[in-house]
């Protein structure tokens, strides 16, 4: 079977379906992986096909508030949908959607009869839980959760209207709406699984049926991947040390943020590696070094911890490596997953990047790593996370649909 991935955003919304894509490929199929900006090199080291979506989230300023966030989701979706029939739909047997892309894809199938299946990597569906992610952690009680949720929906379809209304017309498609598609999709039981973990985010039981939690889906490692050498022999040189980065977050405060985290790092008498990422994070020492990108999966379980902007993957990543993290969350989803993590006990409350000081950090450091009830806790997640199989689950719903294309999964 010919299956197409897309999905878009920063590499915390590309890399975990790498390894998606290549348990499917190592299962006979034909995979290819449609995401937006330089990811190519990424998915093809996954030994997957590539394409571009016309779209760069780089290219749409940085989120702020909420209106800043509406604002840049605004943009992006809307370059996203020029272009997007025929970047996903061309020799595709069944298409795999990340939340980012799915209100897109399903006038595809619409219109071309691809099945679809929803690969998401937060929860996005109204529950009485907890309130929306993308809108805060303070719980405004079971009823109060579910309004706010539904809310959260329909701001959503108003950033996809205008891409939805573009995209049916090239499509031939008549006119509607992307609430009205949402309720279809809804009503006909379209099937989810969300890629994180249930150590983390038990399902909900008042989701409708179709919504499951399949586990985490870790980006695809590859069996010859090695951490770069200098990192290696810094990791050997002396004690554990904490890992500081935050991903495609904070561009353009590197020089603040680097001197902080040494600042930070030297007064809990820890070595420190900085992870360069969006914010150009760059400092060097005998108890510092700076490295780019590199497998979580490889480094994190030789760490005493890890500060990061609580991205749904690097959340996941430490806890799946056992060691507690001290969150510091930016924008998005990025304060629910913060909040899970204190929840959960692996780490400390959240500390936002807007409230960072270098003493503040130090202070959290010498929590994280002095008392063991943090990394207890992370290592009881581990536990739990080691028996779950995200991308198996997918890999089983689709053969499920090989199996008897048009039935539910």
């Amino acid at each position: 079977m010919r299956i197409l991935i897309a999905t878009a955003g920063s590499r915390g919304d590309v890399a975990p379906y790498t390894g998606i894509g290549a348990g499917l490929a190592r299962a006979g199929h034909e995979v290819t992986l449609a995401a937006t900006g330089g990811f190519a090199s990424l998915v093809q080291d996954a030994g997957l096909g590539f394409r571009r979506l016309p779209a760069d989230p780089r290219a749409h300023g940085k989120a702020g508030g909420r209106r800043e966030l509406m604002r840049t989701a605004a943009g992006f979706v809307t370059e996203l949908g020029r272009g997007f029939a025929d970047a996903v739909a061309d020799g595709t047997d069944l298409l795999l959607l990340s939340a980012t892309t799915a209100q897109l894809g399903w006038h595809l199938t619409e219109a071309t009869g691809i099945p679809s299946l929803g690969v998401y990597l937060q929860p996005t569906a109204p529950t009485g839980d907890f309130p929306p992610v993308v809108t805060g952690t303070r719980s405004l009680g079971r009823a109060g959760n579910r309004a706010a949720g539904r809310f959260a929906l329909r701001m959503a379809d108003r950033v996809y209207e205008p891409a939805v209304a573009a995209l049916r017309r090239r499509l031939g498609l008549p006119h509607l709406s992307a609430a009205a598609m949402r309720r279809r999709r809804e009503e006909a039981g379209w099937p989810v699984l969300h890629g994180f973990s249930t150590a983390l985010v038990p399902r909900p039981a008042d989701w409708r049926p179709g919504l499951e939690v399949a586990g985490t889906f870790w980006p695809h490692v590859g069996s010859g991947e090695r951490l770069p050498a200098a990192l290696e022999d810094f990791l050997v040189a002396g004690p554990r040390p904490v890992l500081v980065g935050f991903g495609s977050m904070a561009s353009g405060e590197g020089e603040r943020l680097s001197e902080l985290a040494v600042h930070a790092l030297r007064r809990a008498g820890l070595r420190g590696i900085l992870q360069s990422g969006a914010a150009g994070l760059s400092a060097e020492g005998d108890d510092v070094i700076t490295v780019g990108e590199v497998p979580h999966a490889l480094l994190f379980p030789r760490l005493a911890a890890v500060v990061h902007h609580a991205g749904a993957g690097t959340t996941a990543a430490a806890l799946r490596a056992g060691v507690p993290a001290v969150a510091v969350p930016v924008t998005a989803d990025q304060p629910f997953w913060a909040a899970r993590l204190a929840a959960l006990g692996a780490a400390p409350e959240p500390i936002p990047l807007r409230a960072l000081t270098a003493e503040r950090l130090a202070v959290a450091l010498d929590l994280v790593t002095s008392r063991q009830t943090y990394a207890r806790a992370a290592a009881g997640a581990a536990r739990h996370m080691a028996g779950e199989d995200g991308a198996g689950l997918v890999a089983k719903a689709v053969e499920r649909l090989v199996r008897a294309p048009g039935t539910p999964v």
